[in-house]
């Protein structure tokens, strides 16, 4: 039998299975603290410079004179990151989004050559050792490069424990699987602004913050190589084993479970990998669609984490913008699995419409002053912009996913994740671009958020056609057309069947 009926007989979302996505889901709460740690370790309280005789004659001496008026521990406050010291703070932040960006190229290949479960429980490991080194750093050169060491492993883990959800459990349940992963990442966004409400001098926070890093790990030693990676290496035996383990902790009879073996399906994969990043760039439909989801992805990320970075920046408690800029995601799922499938909206028309809602929810917050007490505040016009940008960025993973032949869809949204983290770069930038002018920001997130859209709509629509497995299969008309037409749509006698 071929691993789909095997994990039928097993059982595709048993006892078992519900349990080991459980400790990954969970993991996603420690990885969003550590994700977010530097809007609230990073922020910046009120200062005032006394007046003294005589100019400073160097940053030492003016920093002698600098006053906190507000009664917080950050990084700001301990290493005085201020004045010209002030894109220490933003650095830090982008370090580890680099940090990202470095370990989705690095972990990705490495978990497809020596396995998910190796290559996850050393990254989680060195992420919660990196993460003490942030806690207990005794100067900020060492701070920094904690960061960029979590993000290196975070970014890693993070595409290694998203997989491991998918291939523990049968195809009919992956689509809940990574909507929970998702899930999970806002709700441990909120979970971290309550935390540093209640804990707040820095170093306490950052620790409290890295230690359920340890549980989880001591949790996932538990863990199962995925039998679908081991399927596909070839390793039969092996996979055999670990799906009789999980058919008997779900307690089902599986003695005689057999798989079937398969010769040759590594090399090809391989030879696949190899031309697959040159064929984005060559084949001319792949060439157009990559430019535009990579912009698309780039003013996803930039929208998303910079309106998140910034929750500390917006007037009112900085715990609770955090903790509201990750609840207000949670509406965002059930918005897009609603859109995505009603034959009048799409995948194409709905990923458009939020990106252009963010940009408009972010342009309209310069026409309100700063600290209106009124529900119309530039507050819960940025947390609407934060959900139609998470939307968006949802559509963004199917939609990619079925733009792409099978051949090269994992250079597709390899391509497009690295231009992802770009965004995700330059984002802690943006907030400190008040200091120009308040709305200068929310400038950024706007012409962002209404140009991916525009540029959106030059893609196909992909609801209810055919996914193309091959490239041969994008010559054709309905294949690869840039701009999708009405017409095209409804000459489908397909889909006008289906849809009456």
């Amino acid at each position: 039998m071929d691993l789909e009926e095997a994990l039928q007989v097993v059982g595709e979302f048993g006892p078992y299975q519900k349990r080991a996505v459980a400790v990954l889901l969970l993991t996603q709460l420690y990885m969003a603290c550590q994700s977010m740690l530097i809007v609230l370790v990073g922020s910046t309280p009120e200062y005032r410079i006394e007046q003294q005789d005589g100019v400073p004659a160097s940053q030492q001496e003016l920093l002698q004179h600098v006053v906190f008026t507000e009664e917080i521990d950050t990084i700001v406050t301990e290493w005085f990151l201020i004045k010209q010291q002030a894109y220490k703070v933003s650095l830090a932040g982008s370090l580890f989004f680099a940090g990202l960006l470095v370990g989705n190229i690095v972990f990705g290949p490495l978990s497809d050559r020596i396995g998910r479960r190796p290559v996850y429980l050393t990254g989680l490991f060195f992420e919660v050792v990196f993460g003490y080194v942030t806690a207990f750093a005794p100067s900020y050169e060492v701070f920094a490069v904690s960061r960029l060491l979590v993000g290196l492993m975070n970014g890693g883990i993070g595409l290694v424990c998203f997989v491991l959800t998918q291939e523990y459990v049968g195809k009919s349940y992956w689509a809940m699987t990574g909507t929970l992963t998702s899930m999970l990442f806002a709700v441990g966004i909120a979970l971290f602004g309550a935390l540093g409400y209640f804990i707040q001098p820095w170093r306490n926070l950052a620790t409290a913050a890295n230690s359920s890093g340890v549980l989880f790990f001591l949790l996932s030693v538990t863990l199962p190589e995925s039998p679908r990676w081991l399927y596909s290496q070839g390793q039969t035996e092996r996979a055999e084993e670990v799906l009789r383990y999980m058919a008997l902790r779900n307690g089902n009879a599986a003695n005689n479970l057999m798989l079937q073996r398969v010769c040759g399906a590594k090399a090809g994969n391989h030879a696949d990998k190899g031309a697959g990043v040159l064929q984005l760039v060559i084949h001319p439909v792949l060439r157009l669609r990559t430019m535009v989801l990579m912009y698309v992805w780039y003013a996803c990320s930039l929208v998303y984490y910079g309106l998140t970075l910034g929750a500390s920046e917006t007037s009112g408690s900085r715990y609770v913008n955090v903790a509201m800029y990750g609840l207000v995601e949670l509406p965002a799922y059930p918005l897009c699995i609603y859109f995505i499938n009603k034959h009048w909206a799409g995948r194409r028309k709905s990923m458009a419409s939020f990106l252009c809602l963010a940009g408009s929810a972010c342009l309209c917050t310069m026409f309100i002053p700063e600290n209106t007490g009124t529900l119309l505040s530039v507050t819960s016009l940025a947390l609407l912009g934060k959900l139609m940008v998470s939307a968006a960025f949802n559509i963004a993973y199917v939609y990619t996913s079925e733009l792409y032949p099978t051949v090269v869809r994992n250079a597709g949204l390899g391509v497009c994740s690295m231009s992802c983290r770009v965004g995700g770069i330059l984002a802690p930038f943006v907030p400190s671009m008040r200091a120009l002018h308040t709305s200068m920001p929310f400038t950024v997130f706007c012409l962002s958020g209404l140009s991916a859209g525009c540029l959106g709509l030059l893609l196909p629509e992909t609801l209810n056609g055919p996914s193309a497995e091959t490239l041969e299969e994008l010559s054709s008309p309905s294949q690869g057309r840039v701009l999708e037409s009405k017409a095209l749509l409804y000459e489908d006698d397909e889909w006008k069947s289906n849809h009456k």
